[in-house]
């Protein structure tokens, strides 16, 4: 009976503990939310005054967002063209020098932005290692609309790759092989087969990337500049716009913060959909 009562006396003990951790936890994942709700909400909020829909409209504001949507439509079919075989051959072939590439591919995305704009600056300048080539041929790169779309692969393309290269490693190779048994070649089996079957996982990494090149700021105003039409996307516009026109700025913001919500949730779907995949 002694030791009975000790045994439930020590559960209770474990019991309370652990409604005492969650909740913290709890208290903890509030708090958070709250901090990171707090400033999206001001965003919001401030978007009631009719002054900010209507700087919505200016022109600066149509140009930068137009600039966006066709440099990052740029930079995807770049990343997308180049990056799934690059994910491919990460994700299935074993060669000397892969971990070396496969850690370099992830360097853009913990380098700071504005060391990438100013190695970006040294490669492609016009004193740079490769501008400088171009630059004897009349090609200028530095401080033009190409400048935004290479800023953008740059710090972007790891996203892609990355997802990319998981949702490759995920397809069942039976499939595959049950596919060539079958008499489609390697090239056939990878469009109709391979493609389809990590499609979720490919979409989920564009839409990111899509996400993080529509943000890309610090590289692109060193590299690019701010030049209205030329170069001056939405996350440049926005703090050009802080002192002249507040409310242009807020407008553009909660644009951003809208569509960033919406990949979150899309790319979370796609996601999903991959697990499924997977699973049947």
């Amino acid at each position: 009976m002694k030791g009975r009562d000790r045994g439930s006396h020590f559960l209770g003990r474990l019991r309370g503990g652990d409604r005492v951790a969650s909740g913290l936890a709890a208290a903890a994942l509030s708090l958070l939310a709250g901090f990171i709700s707090l400033p999206m909400i001001a965003l919001i909020l401030w978007t009631v005054n009719e002054n900010a829909w209507r700087a919505m409209a200016t022109p600066e504001a149509r140009e930068a967002l137009f600039l966006s949507i066709r440099t990052t439509s740029i930079s995807m079919v770049v990343i997308v063209l180049v990056g799934t075989p690059a994910a491919y051959v990460l994700a299935r072939a074993e060669f000397p020098g892969k971990r070396a590439i496969d850690s370099l591919i992830d360097i853009p995305a913990v380098l700071p932005p504005s060391a990438a704009g100013i190695a970006l600056l040294l490669a492609f300048g016009r004193l740079g290692l490769v501008g400088e080539y171009l630059n004897a041929f009349g090609i200028t790169v530095s401080f033009t609309t190409a400048a935004v779309v290479i800023a953008e692969v740059f710090v972007a393309a790891h996203f892609y790759v990355r997802q990319a290269t998981v949702g490759f490693a995920q397809v069942r190779r039976d499939v595959e092989e049950a596919a060539m048994v079958d008499g489609a070649g390697q090239a056939s089996v990878f469009a109709r087969v391979t493609v389809p079957l990590a499609f979720p996982a490919l979409v989920a990494g564009a839409v990111m990337a899509w996400a993080r090149a529509l943000g890309e700021f610090g590289g692109t105003i060193i590299f690019a500049g701010s030049f209205p039409g030329v170069t001056q996307t939405i996350p440049l516009a926005i703090f050009a716009a802080r002192e002249s026109n507040f409310d242009a700025a807020v407008a553009l913001s909660v644009m951003v913060l809208v569509f960033a919500f919406t990949v979150i949730l899309v790319a979370r779907f796609l996601l999903r959909k991959a697990a499924q995949f997977r699973e049947d």
